[in-house]
């Protein structure tokens, strides 16, 4: 007979989750349009107020590049202040359980989150990123595989003893929007590579939105097998082909607790236009149309996950309304299709019943929550050539 438990087929599959938000950070970081200090502050309040633990807030690479994050310091700057430690107080929030990362691409942001953090404003956490693809690693970062490497075990060792942790991403593992895809396992090494030179955690990037389920579960399961911790592993998944969702339920399948997105779904390559002006980014786009790219929608995720009835830590409501805020902040509707149709309630919308059903079913001699003609079976008989 076919086992009907679910956690029993997918053994590895957690009952509680970590969902980190990034829509400050790489949310914005698309944008063509200069989101205020005052409204990257207001969403990464609310999202830690909403039951966000981990968040990505800023670059601290070169603002040319990215004028998005030109305040930087002044977002990190307000996270650090006493003032709203004592908001996080006042709603029995720990603010030491609190994780903020700044995105770190290359050495001399490491240096300047350092700096940051000895004037007591820093990031608790950097990041920097391999790609599998050394064509979309030289795109990002503008340097060889080899030579950032040497790189980042230098900004490694620099964090530790400044007391910072490091995240190293590994991306392109499923595909690349430039010299295409790479082997599986060219990844899982890639990330045991970033545990030998001293990163805390590793971000499994699917930055062009190329991962399909099964590739996912197959992936994430080799990587379970060779470094078991699940702690040490997040799942970060672009949108390209509305397929991200399938992608996140796979990876837990397979045993991957932590995953992060964007509200709306926002982000993917830096802008390379700000407001009327052009600006370098990362270059030219990948992509023709804007509507395809993006991160994994954090609003449809989370009732995703909420719905199968796995712990997750957040107010859904409360993420529901911040995910409608942000479409009046940017402007335009956004991915997310729980901000407009909801969750679904086991009570129903008992709103949109038609009036009359009662008196009819009276009328007709039935009882209340009659299903099934009186005169009919208790249950149905199977005809026999569709018997299992």
């Amino acid at each position: 007979m076919t086992e009907y438990d679910y956690w029993k087929i997918f053994p590895r599959m957690p009952k509680k989750v970590t969902l980190g938000d990034i829509t400050v950070r790489d949310g914005f970081q698309h944008l063509e349009k200069f989101i205020s200090t005052r409204a990257k502050i207001f969403y990464a309040e609310n999202m830690i107020f909403a039951g966000c633990r981990n968040i990505e807030v800023t670059n601290l690479g070169n603002s040319y590049l990215m004028p998005q994050f030109s305040d930087a310091e002044q977002v990190l700057a307000h996270l650090r202040s006493d003032r709203f430690k004592a908001r996080c107080g006042k709603r029995g929030i720990n603010y030491d359980d609190l994780t903020i990362t700044a995105v770190t691409i290359r050495e001399p942001a490491v240096d300047r989150a350092i700096e940051l953090a000895q004037r007591g404003v820093g990031p608790d956490r950097c990041l920097m990123m391999v790609s599998t693809e050394e064509e979309h690693h030289f795109a990002n970062s503008g340097t060889t595989l080899p030579d950032y490497w040497k790189e980042c075990e230098r900004a490694i060792q620099k964090c530790r003893d400044a007391g910072l942790k490091m995240c190293g991403t590994v991306s392109t593992i499923w595909g690349s929007p430039i010299a295409g895809a790479t082997e599986l396992k060219d990844a899982v090494e890639f990330t045991k590579r970033w545990l030998e030179i001293g990163a805390t955690d590793i971000e499994h990037a699917d930055h062009d939105g190329s991962a399909s389920a099964p590739e996912v579960y197959r992936y994430f399961s080799m990587v379970l097998d060779e470094i078991p911790d699940p702690s040490l592993h997040i799942a970060h998944f672009h949108e390209t082909k509305r397929m991200a969702s399938a992608s996140a339920l796979a990876a837990m399948q397979a045993g991957i607790s932590h995953f992060e997105g964007t509200l709306g779904g926002l982000g993917g390559q830096p802008a390379n236009f700000l407001d009327d002006c052009p600006v370098p980014g990362t270059g030219d786009y990948y992509y023709e149309d804007p509507r395809y790219v993006g991160l994994i929608c954090l609003e449809d995720l989370l009732v995703q996950i909420d719905e199968m009835g796995i712990a997750h830590g957040y107010d859904v409501d409360r993420v529901l309304w911040l995910g409608r805020q942000l479409e009046r902040t940017v402007g335009q509707r956004l991915r997310s299709e729980v901000t407009i149709n909801g969750r679904t309630l086991k009570e129903g919308h008992m709103k949109f019943a038609r009036p009359g059903l009662a008196k009819r079913k009276e009328a007709l001699g039935e009882a209340p929550g009659q299903p099934i003609p009186g005169d009919w079976g208790e249950k149905a008989i199977l005809p026999e050539q569709y018997r299992p």
